[in-house]
C-alpha cells in the first residue's frame, strides 16, 4: 500500500545500537517472568528438571539444539524462530507459524506449543527501554559505539552466508537484511527470511498445512476476528508501558491517520495484505506493498454510493468485513451461470438482503451471439470476471482496478494486485468527456469506465440504471494514471472512421445540413426489421422493390462500401412513440413522397434514439450496405440488413448539463453502452500503437496468469504480441502496404516466441502454504495446451516475491514488455494488470472470413473480435524518453513497479511440470493415500471457476447474421399497419 511509514516506535527503534529489555510472561504449569536483553540471542527450551517446563539460555550459535526457540532480540525487535514440525509446531496468536521463518513479535503477542499434551508459550508484556530522553552524551557515545560493533559483526555475518550460498545473486535480490540491520546472531538472518539454510527447508513438508491448520487459515480469512487497522500499524500495542503517550508511539488516532494514508497516484500497483505476513512477520519486508479491502474502503461513513463488478462474491462477509452501513447504496455486479444467459431483464437482478434494503445484486447480459448455435438457452463459454470498485465521496472518487474477487480467501490467503486512484469533483458537471477518444489530448479514462459500467447495468431499472453515469461526469479524470483495457462479450466489428453525412433525425422534421467531424461522438452497429413484411405482403411489393432497386442502383457508395439512408421520426403512431423509419431516396433530388420505406429500427434501439435527437443532443444518421438490402428485399436471405448509426452532437449538446432531466438517462446510458469502441486485443492495440517500441532494446516480455486458455496456440500469441506492439526487428522501419507486412505472425511466434507465459509448476503448488487445496479452483491450465506449447520453450515458473509470499497462491494477471536504452541506462516501457487471463476468451479471438465469402461480402463483413468475458484492466505506460504525447505519462517510471514475481522468471526444467489440472488431481490423489483420508474440498466457495474452452468452436463471419425475432415481426407488423395512415394525416 502507499501510505506513508509509521512513525519509530519504542519498541521498534531504527537503530541496533539502542538497548532495553523485553518482559515474557510464561504460561504453563511454571508460570514466570523472563528479562531479554534487546543485544542478544537467546534459546528458550523445556527442561525436565522439577516436570517440563520452558528455560532461558543464552545461546550459542554453535550449540544450538534442533529444536529449540530461537528469541533474538537484537535492534530492539524481538524476533522468534523455531524448528519444530508437524503437530508440535508452535503458534503465534493461535495461528499456526512455518519452521525457521521469523516472526516479529510486538507487545501482546502469544507464542505457545503443545509438548507432550501440556501448553507451553509465553507473553510479550513490555519493553522497558534503558536510554531516557534526557541521557548523557556519554550514554550515547557508549550506546553508538556498541552499535557500531554489532553491525561490523552483522556485516561479517552476512558476507559469510551470501558466500555461502548456492545462488548468491538470488539470495542478494530477495534479501532485505542489508537495510534492516543484518543478520541477527548465528547463521539466521532474522530480519528476513531469505537466506540458504531457510530456502533449503522451504523445500520441505513444512510448507504444507495439515487439515487442522488448513481449516484454521479458512477461519481466519473470513475476517471475523481480523483487525484491518493492527495490520496497517501496530498502534499502541508496540508501545512501553511508561512510554504510551510520548511522541512516535501510535494511538487510535495515528491508526486512523496511516489509513487515511492509502494513498496512490495511479503510477503503480500494489498487493493485498495476507494473513500471516501482517504484524506477525517483519512488514519491512514489505515497505509499499500491502493493502486491505477495509483500508481502500476507508472511512466508510463517508461514501455516497459503491459499485463493484466481481466474479464470485460472499456478500454477507463484505457486509461485515467492511463495516457498510445499511443506509448506504451498493451496487454489485456478478457472475451466475443461469441468470447472466437469462433472456428476462428481471432475472438479471435481485435484491435478497433486508438488513441492507439498497444493495442490488446484478448478473451482467450475455449475448445470443456468443451463444452455442446462436441459442440462449444452450448457453456458451462465456465469464463475467472483472474486479472494479468505485467508491464515491462528496469530493471525489475512487477506483480500485484489481485481480481480487469479492471474498475473503482472495484477500486474505491469495497474493492479489491492487490499483486505485482518487479523482477530485469539479466545479461543474463535464458530459464531453464521457464521449472523448484515447486520440484526443485529453484522457479518455471517464469514457472507457462509463461505457464499461453501463454495459452491466444497461438493463437496470431507473434510476440505478443512470445513476452512475450521471456521477462519473462530475468528477475530473484528466489526470488518470493509466488507461482502462476493457473487454465486453460479443462478436465486435471495428469502429468505422468518421463518415460525412447529410441528413439526420430530427422530431419534427428531416435535417439537411452537412456533419463536422469534430462534431462526431461515435458509431453503434444495428439494423433494420421489417423488410420482409414490406417486400413481400403488400399487393403492391413489385413496384416497391422496382423503386427501391431504382434508388439504391443510382446511390454512391463511399470508400466503406455504404450509402445513405434517410432517418425519420414517425410521431403519430401510436404501436410506438418513439419509432424511426429508415428511407432510401435519391440524395441528390431527395422529397419524402419520392423514397422507398426500407424499415424501422429495432425497438430497443429507437426507444433511446427518438428521445435523445428529439431534445436535440445528439444528431442521428445512417448507412446500409445497398446489395444487403437488396437482397434481403427480394427474399434471397432471411437476415437483418446492417444499419450503422452514426452520432454526433446536437444543438443542444453544449447545453446538456442545464437541460437534462430524469428522463433523458436512461437513453443516455444505452446510447453510452451501445456506442462502439476498442475492446480486449483492439484496445490493448488502440492504446499502445501510439508509440514507436524499440524491439533491438526489449529485455522482457512477460505475462503471468492463474489461467491460461485451451485454445491459446502461435497464432493467438502472435495476434496478442502484434497488439501489444511486437514488430520483427527487419520490418521495424518498414511502410509497406501489406497490412501484414512489419505485423507480428505467427511465423515469427514459430520461429522465435515472443512472450514468456508464467505460471507455477506443480512442485510449487504441492509445496504451498496450503498445498494444492487453494489452487484446485484458482489455476487453470489445461494438459493438451501444456502438451502442444512445451515445445516452445515459452513457459516459466512463477516464483512469487517479496519472499515472504513465497508459499502463498498468486491470483494475479500482470504483463509487462520492458526496454532498455543500453547498459545501466534509462528503461521503459509498459505494465498491465487486472483480470484478463490469457485466453482468447479473455482478450478476444479474431474471425476468420467465410470460407465462400466473396469480396463485398468481406468487406461488408469487416473484421471481427469474438469475446466472451466481462474483463478489465490498466495500462500503465512508461515511454521511451521523448515519445511522451500525453503529460500524465511523464511520471510513469517502470523501475518504481514492483512486480509480484521474480523476473526474470526461471524457465522451466526438463523435469518441471506445471500445475495443470490434470496435474492437481493427481498430486490430490497421492494425498489422499499418504493421509488415508479425504483431502478438504474447497470447491463449494469457489474463488475461480474459469469455464472450460474445449467446446468452443471456431466461428465465421458468416455464423454471426442474425434473423429477425418472432416479437420484432409483430412489432414492425403494427407499425406497418399504421404508417401509412400517419402519413395520409400528416399530407392531410
Amino acid at each position: 500500500m502507499a501510505a506513508a511509514p509509521p512513525p519509530q516506535q519504542p519498541d521498534r527503534p531504527s537503530t541496533s545500537g539502542g538497548l532495553g529489555y523485553f518482559h515474557l510472561r510464561l504460561v504453563g504449569p511454571a508460570p514466570a517472568l523472563l528479562l531479554l536483553r534487546s543485544d542478544r540471542l537467546y534459546s528458550l527450551s523445556l527442561s525436565r528438571r522439577r516436570g517440563y517446563r520452558l528455560r532461558l539460555l543464552l545461546a550459542r550459535p554453535h550449540r544450538r539444539s534442533a529444536r529449540d526457540l530461537l528469541l533474538s532480540t537484537s535492534g530492539c525487535a524481538l524476533r522468534f524462530t523455531h524448528r519444530f514440525y508437524g503437530a508440535e509446531a508452535p503458534s503465534v496468536n493461535g495461528r499456526p507459524f512455518r519452521a525457521r521463518i521469523p516472526a516479529e513479535l510486538a507487545v501482546g503477542d502469544e507464542v505457545s506449543v503443545l509438548r507432550r499434551g501440556a501448553r507451553y508459550g509465553f507473553v510479550v508484556e513490555r519493553f522497558v527501554s534503558c536510554e531516557g530522553v534526557g541521557g548523557g552524551a556519554a550514554a550515547r557515545a557508549g550506546s553508538c559505539v556498541e552499535g557500531l560493533v554489532f553491525r561490523a559483526e552483522s556485516l561479517r555475518k552476512r558476507l559469510r552466508a551470501i558466500s555461502e550460498s548456492e545462488d548468491p545473486l538470488s539470495f542478494l535480490r530477495d534479501s532485505n537484511c542489508s537495510r534492516n540491520g543484518g543478520p541477527d546472531a548465528g547463521e539466521l538472518c532474522l530480519d528476513n527470511p531469505t537466506n540458504p539454510v531457510s530456502k533449503k527447508y522451504l523445500l520441505q513438508d513444512d510448507c504444507n498445512l495439515d487439515q487442522d491448520k488448513l481449516e484454521h487459515h479458512i477461519e481466519a480469512a473470513k475476517g471475523v476476528d481480523l483487525d484491518p487497522d493492527a495490520e496497517l500499524c501496530q498502534g499502541s500495542k508496540g508501545c512501553g508501558d511508561d512510554s504510551a503517550e510520548q511522541a512516535g508511539c501510535s494511538n487510535g488516532n495515528e491508526e486512523q491517520h496511516h489509513i487515511e494514508g492509502c494513498h496512490s497516484d495511479g503510477s503503480t500497483f500494489f498487493l493485498n495484505r495476507l494473513v500471516g505476513i501482517g504484524s506477525l512477520s517483519d512488514t519491512r519486508a514489505e515497505p509499499q506493498n500491502g493493502v486491505t479491502l477495509p483500508q481502500l474502503l476507508h472511512p466508510v461513513e463517508t461514501l455516497v454510493r459503491v459499485f463493484i463488478a466481481t466474479f464470485t462474491s460472499d456478500i454477507p462477509w463484505f457486509l461485515d468485513y467492511c463495516k457498510i452501513p445499511q443506509h448506504l447504496p451498493v451496487t454489485v455486479a456478478c457472475h451466475n451461470k443461469e441468470r447472466c444467459w437469462s433472456a428476462s431483464s428481471e432475472n438479471r437482478m435481485s435484491a435478497p438482503f433486508e438488513s441492507h434494503p439498497n444493495l442490488l445484486l446484478v448478473y451482467p447480459r450475455f449475448p445470443e451471439e456468443i451463444a452455442f448455435g446462436m441459442d440462449r438457452k444452450k448457453q456458451g463459454v462465456a465469464c463475467h470476471h472483472p474486479k472494479l470498485i468505485v467508491l464515491q465521496r462528496e469530493n471525489s472518487m475512487r477506483v480500485v482496478v484489481t485481480s481480487a474477487n469479492l471474498v475473503p480467501r482472495q484477500w486474505h490467503l491469495i497474493t492479489n494486485t491492487v490499483w486505485w486512484q482518487d479523482f477530485p469533483r469539479r466545479t461543474s458537471v463535464d458530459y464531453a468527456a464521457l464521449f472523448s477518444a484515447t486520440d484526443e489530448q485529453n484522457s479518455d479514462f471517464a469514457a472507457q469506465l462509463v461505457s464499461f459500467i453501463a454495459s452491466m447495468v444497461n438493463e437496470v431499472p431507473s434510476p440505478s440504471q443512470a445513476y452512475w453515469i450521471n456521477e462519473i461526469a462530475k468528477y475530473d479524470f484528466e489526470g488518470a494514471g493509466g488507461y482502462l483495457i476493457a473487454s465486453v462479450p460479443g462478436i465486435h466489428a471495428q469502429s468505422p472512421p468518421y463518415l460525412e453525412s447529410n441528413y439526420f433525425l430530427s422530431a419534427k422534421h428531416i435535417i439537411h445540413a452537412k456533419s463536422a467531424n469534430r462534431m462526431f461522438v461515435g458509431s453503434v452497429q444495428t439494423s433494420v426489421v421489417g423488410l420482409s413484411h414490406r417486400f413481400n405482403m403488400p399487393s403492391n411489393a413489385g413496384s416497391q422493390l422496382r423503386a427501391l432497386s431504382t434508388f439504391l442502383g443510382k446511390c454512391r457508395e463511399n470508400m466503406h462500401g455504404t450509402t445513405e439512408v434517410i432517418l425519420k421520426r414517425n410521431t403519430n403512431i401510436p404501436a410506438d412513440a418513439n419509432a424511426v423509419s429508415v428511407l432510401v431516396a435519391d440524395l441528390d433530388k431527395f422529397s419524402e413522397e419520392g423514397s422507398v420505406q426500407l424499415g424501422f429500427l429495432p425497438r430497443e434501439v429507437a426507444k433511446w434514439v427518438a428521445p435523445l435527437s428529439d431534445s436535440g443532443f445528439f444528431n442521428f444518421s445512417g448507412f446500409i450496405y445497398p446489395r444487403e438490402a437488396l437482397e434481403a428485399a427480394f427474399g434471397v436471405t432471411n437476415t437483418k440488413v446492417q444499419l450503422l448509426l452514426y452520432v454526433s452532437k446536437g444543438p443542444e449538446f453544449s447545453r446538456i448539463s442545464e437541460l437534462i432531466c430524469d428522463g433523458h438517462f436512461p437513453p443516455l446510458c444505452s446510447l453510452i453502452a451501445s456506442l462502439k469502441r476498442c475492446l480486449g486485443l483492439w484496445r490493448l492495440e488502440e492504446v499502445l500503437s501510439n508509440i514507436k517500441w524499440p524491439e533491438t532494446l526489449e529485455t522482457d516480455f512477460i505475462y503471468s496468469a492463474s489461467s491460461i486458455g485451451t485454445s491459446i496456440n502461435p497464432q493467438f500469441i502472435a495476434t496478442f504480441a502484434s497488439a501489444a506492439g511486437k514488430r520483427p526487428h527487419q520490418d521495424f522501419d518498414s511502410q509497406e502496404s501489406d497490412p501484414e507486412w512489419g505485423c507480428w505472425t505467427a511465423k515469427h511466434e514459430l520461429k522465435k516466441p515472443s512472450i514468456s507465459l508464467l505460471f507455477p509448476t506443480i512442485d510449487r503448488v504441492k509445496k504451498g502454504i496450503c498445498g494444492i487445496q487453494l489452487c484446485r479452483n484458482l489455476l487453470s491450465l489445461p494438459e493438451k495446451t501444456w502438451q502442444r506449447l512445451r515445445s516452445t520453450g515459452i513457459f516459466h515458473d512463477a516464483m512469487p516475491q517479496p519472499y515472504a509470499r513465497i508459499g502463498y497462491p498468486m491470483h494475479v494477471k500482470v504483463a509487462q514488455r520492458c526496454f532498455k536504452s543500453r547498459p545501466g541506462g534509462h528503461s521503459f516501457g509498459w505494465t498491465y494488470c487486472g483480470s484478463h487471463n490469457f485466453s482468447p476468451a479473455a482478450w478476444g479471438q479474431l474471425l476468420s472470413p467465410p470460407s465462400k465469402a466473396n469480396a463485398t461480402e468481406v468487406r461488408a463483413a469487416g473484421p471481427r473480435l469474438h469475446i466472451c468475458n466481462y474483463e478489465l484492466g490498466i495500462i500503465l505506460i512508461s515511454p521511451p524518453p521523448g515519445k511522451s504525447k500525453h503529460a500524465s505519462e511523464s511520471r510513469h517510471k517502470i523501475e518504481n513497479i514492483s512486480l509480484p514475481f521474480v523476473v526474470p522468471p526461471p524457465r522451466y526444467k526438463w523435469s518441471d511440470r506445471p500445475a495443470t489440472r490434470l496435474a492437481m488431481r493427481e498430486a490430490a490423489a497421492e494425498v489422499c493415500v499418504q493421509q488415508s483420508n479425504n483431502v478438504v474440498d474447497l470447491s463449494d466457495d469457489t474463488d475461480e471457476d474459469v469455464p472450460d474452452e474445449d467446446n468452443e468452436q471456431e466461428i465465421e463471419l458468416s455464423d454471426c447474421s442474425h434473423q429477425e425475432k418472432e416479437e420484432e415481426k409483430i412489432y414492425v407488423e403494427a407499425l406497418w399497419g399504421q404508417v401509412d395512415s400517419s402519413q395520409s394525416q400528416d399530407k392531410d
